[in-house]
């Protein structure tokens, strides 16, 4: 370390939305517990917010040592890179910048070019371009890809859409949260969405076979290119009552079943070939009938939704400590799960939410997230204890309208649980629904 160094304090670059580093909160407690500035970079749209968490002096908002906003379009490549690059270099001017990572998909591209360029530990810059992209994604791994026809932008007028088989699936290439994934039955139905409003003309499209069996994903940790973690999470979506794919439930880890050490094997070829260097890496697959493993998505960023408090609660030990050592060049072992957690998605009426009520003899409170409140402490239980309910949240405000579930950003309800079997969850489950009450009342026009 150069004398200028020492004279600046030691900073550590947290990448991605607000409420996602907020939800996932001990990426901010561990760093002041090391004494390390946590700077967060983040989207302009949380500008407001994140001066307000950061003002308020509660935890862990005010625990953010200073924050960064960059502009671009999720869905045009590139589009946040240059204010990225530059707000990094103008930190580097008074931080000792020790660390950076992706919590989150919006910059997940990014982060693994300011690593690079600072010289930090990272998935590395193959592995971070082509899991923010899936058009990339399909022709590096090719060997696991549905058939996948590539509309460019534009290239809507000429695209060989005699090549598509239907049902077909469309996906917009940059987009998260399954935002814009929805069946198509046929070429008219394709070419009336692909020319209206929903998909810009600036977007890369897939149309892609559909592929039908179990959802699954595969959590690993890798450092310096050795995977130190792994394990297969089991996934509901709604893709059976709707021409949509937003998921409805986790279970993690997933059931004993042969077929797990074929997803494990898939994705640990998958990292391999995208020289996944460190961090960790969260794939979608999809087992067929016919025994297949065909991958939906593979991302180089912390998995979404509850799965990183559903890991603490299977395993004992909270997954961000170890993201950290990973990313500040530590070494890592982690534990393997003893016992099973499931979080779940309630599919609720339309029209405008009252209040969510739940009367379970083991509820706490209904903890509102919707205005990017972190999410409660979930602490594991005993090993060998009872099945236990341990958070109900409303992720959606009072007031808001509720509709058809097309993308993640749509659900309104959620509960975490954890138990030894997994027949114990499923009882518990079923209680838990049947004491939530979630209060619509009907639009008005």
């Amino acid at each position: 370390m150069d004398d200028a160094a020492r004279d600046r304090p030691r900073a550590f670059v947290l990448l991605g939305g607000l409420r996602v580093i907020l939800r996932n909160w001990r990426y901010l407690t561990e760093l002041e517990q090391r004494g390390i500035a946590p700077l967060v970079l983040t989207s302009e749209q949380w500008r407001e917010e994140t001066s307000r968490q950061m003002a308020s002096g509660l935890r862990p908002g005010s625990l953010i040592t200073e924050a960064g906003f960059v502009t671009g379009t999720v869905g045009t490549e590139g589009g946040f890179t240059g204010g990225v690059v530059a707000q990094v270099m103008a930190w580097r001017e008074r931080y000792d910048i020790v660390g950076v990572f992706a919590a989150g998909e919006m910059l997940v591209e990014q982060t693994g070019i300011v690593a690079d360029l600072l010289g930090l530990p990272s998935p590395g810059l193959r592995a971070t371009r082509v899991c923010r992209n899936k058009y990339l994604q399909r022709a590096y791994l090719a060997e696991w890809s549905p058939r996948t026809v590539v509309i460019p932008p534009g290239g809507r007028d000429s695209a060989p859409y005699d090549e598509i088989r239907y049902p077909a699936v469309l996906k917009p290439s940059g987009r998260r949260e399954s935002s814009g994934v929805r069946v198509v039955t046929d070429r008219e139905q394709l070419l009336e969405l692909i020319s209206g409003d929903g998909y810009p003309s600036a977007e890369t499209l897939l149309v892609e076979e559909q592929v039908t069996g179990q959802e699954y994903s595969v959590e690993a940790m890798l450092q310096d290119g050795r995977i130190v973690f792994e394990s297969v999470t089991h996934k509901r979506t709604n893709e059976e009552s709707t021409d949509f794919f937003v998921e409805l439930g986790h279970t993690v880890p997933a059931p004993p079943s042969p077929d797990n050490e074929r997803l494990l094997a898939a994705n640990r070829a998958m990292t391999e070939r995208l020289a996944f260097e460190n961090g960790i890496v969260h794939t979608e697959l999809r087992l067929t009938g016919d025994g297949r493993v065909v991958l939906m998505e593979l991302a180089a960023r912390t998995p979404g939704d509850g799965l990183l408090p559903l890991y603490h609660l299977a395993t004992g030990r909270p997954v961000e400590p170890d993201i950290l050592r990973i990313a500040l060049g530590e070494p890592v072992t982690r534990t393997a799960p003893v016992r099973y957690a499931r979080q779940v998605y309630l599919e609720t009426a339309h029209g405008v939410l009252e209040d969510v009520k739940v009367r379970h003899p083991q509820a706490t409170d209904v903890a509102w997230t919707a205005n990017g409140e972190p999410w409660p402490e979930m602490a594991p239980g005993d090993p060998d204890g009872p099945a236990a309910l341990r958070a109900v949240l409303a992720l959606k405000r009072r007031g808001a309208r509720v509709g058809p579930l097309t993308e993640s950003g749509d659900r309104v309800v959620t509960f975490l649980l954890d138990a030894r079997t997994v027949d114990e969850l499923d009882v518990l489950e079923a209680e838990v629904r049947a004491s939530i009450e979630v209060s619509i009342a009907p639009a008005q026009p």
